[in-house]
């Protein structure tokens, strides 16, 4: 199956969550022109405080754009779209951390009220979801690419905000997966890891503090004693990706794992970053071989959807790097 292809008219985008790294990945992308193959004339970004990307992110202003401050747990009815991606969770490990009950909460609340008001405002849209890797459970460190196919693995033994997020996509996806039985054109995005511009460099994302301590021409820090396996789709990509999975969606809700498999340690990550950022790399040695693995396999998008992966590690955290810091590093 090639990759699907918009149809001729003009489509509406529907962003839900749409404030966070997806929704500005998304903004960046729609003010390149690089939506132009779906034919997006208007983007709604619904996000409890949409209006304030405006003010924070004036470079993602661009006409056809439109904001909408919406709680989509609680809100009563929602724009009519096209197209509606909902990306609508907190990805603040320290929220899941301090509160992981209420963040669980919000988590089905939203998707809860979201399949309420789909019945009566998006039955004739396609809908993406954007669930998370996180679903599989702790992936095997014998198996270096995980995929569709791969069995729940038990949550008992993950940290709690762990499970409980994962527990709480688990369910999610069998909802929309309902809304598919009911006739409504579904999908669920698995997705993993991701760099780009707008990638928080504060929180929990080793590849997010990696590219703050090079802007800041820090050390590039691993704290790591053992094997960690990572991979990181560029966000170009991932807005693409979901681009084409969110037109493929139908009522067999089909899903796709969203990531690149590009498999490296973060030990390797960090090297990488070092080199294009000029820095140093500060790395402990290793004091287990027990590894720790969080890659996908996403041969299905490829061989269903026509796929590919643009960039790998380094050449993303160029494109990073030039923008950042506005020059180009050979």
């Amino acid at each position: 199956m090639t990759s699907l292809q918009p149809g001729p008219s003009e489509q509406t985008l529907m962003l839900i969550g749409g404030s966070g790294f997806f929704g500005k990945s998304f903004l960046d992308a729609f003010s390149r022109g690089a939506l132009a193959p779906w034919r997006i004339r208007e983007i709604i970004v619904v996000a409890r405080h949409a209006s304030a990307l405006a003010t924070a992110h004036p470079e993602l202003m661009s006409p056809g754009l439109r904001l909408l401050d919406a709680d989509v747990s609680r809100c009563s009815i929602l724009p009519k779209a096209d197209l509606v991606i909902h990306a609508a969770t907190s990805s603040d490990a320290r929220r899941y951390v301090t509160n992981a009950e209420s963040e669980r909460a919000n988590i089905l609340a939203s998707v809860e009220n979201f399949k309420r008001i789909a019945r009566t405002d998006l039955a004739a849209a396609r809908i993406l979801y954007t669930s998370s890797g996180a679903v599989y459970g702790q992936q095997p460190d014998t198996v270096t690419h995980i995929d569709e196919t791969s069995a729940f693995g038990d949550v008992d033994d993950m940290v709690a905000y762990k499970r409980d997020y994962a527990e709480a996509k688990r369910e999610v996806e069998r909802q929309i997966a309902r809304l598919g039985n009911d006739g409504f054109k579904v999908a669920i995005a698995r997705c993993f890891a991701f760099v780009g511009v707008y990638l928080p460099r504060d929180q929990h994302f080793a590849i997010g503090n990696f590219i703050a301590a090079g802007v800041a021409g820090r050390p590039i820090t691993v704290h790591a004693r053992h094997p960690v396996y990572r991979s990181y789709m560029h966000a170009d990509d991932l807005v693409r990706w979901l681009m084409t999975m969110v037109t493929a969606a139908d009522v067999t809700c089909p899903v796709f794992n969203v990531g690149s498999d590009e498999s490296l340690t973060v030990q390797e990550i960090a090297l990488t970053a070092a080199d294009v950022f000029r820095t140093t790399a500060e790395i402990p040695a290793l004091a287990s071989d027990a590894a720790d693995r969080y890659v996908p396999s996403v041969a299905k998008a490829r061989r269903q959807l026509g796929l590919e992966i643009s960039f790998t590690v380094e050449q993303s955290l160029r494109r990073i790097m030039s923008r950042l810091i506005g020059v180009t590093i050979p």
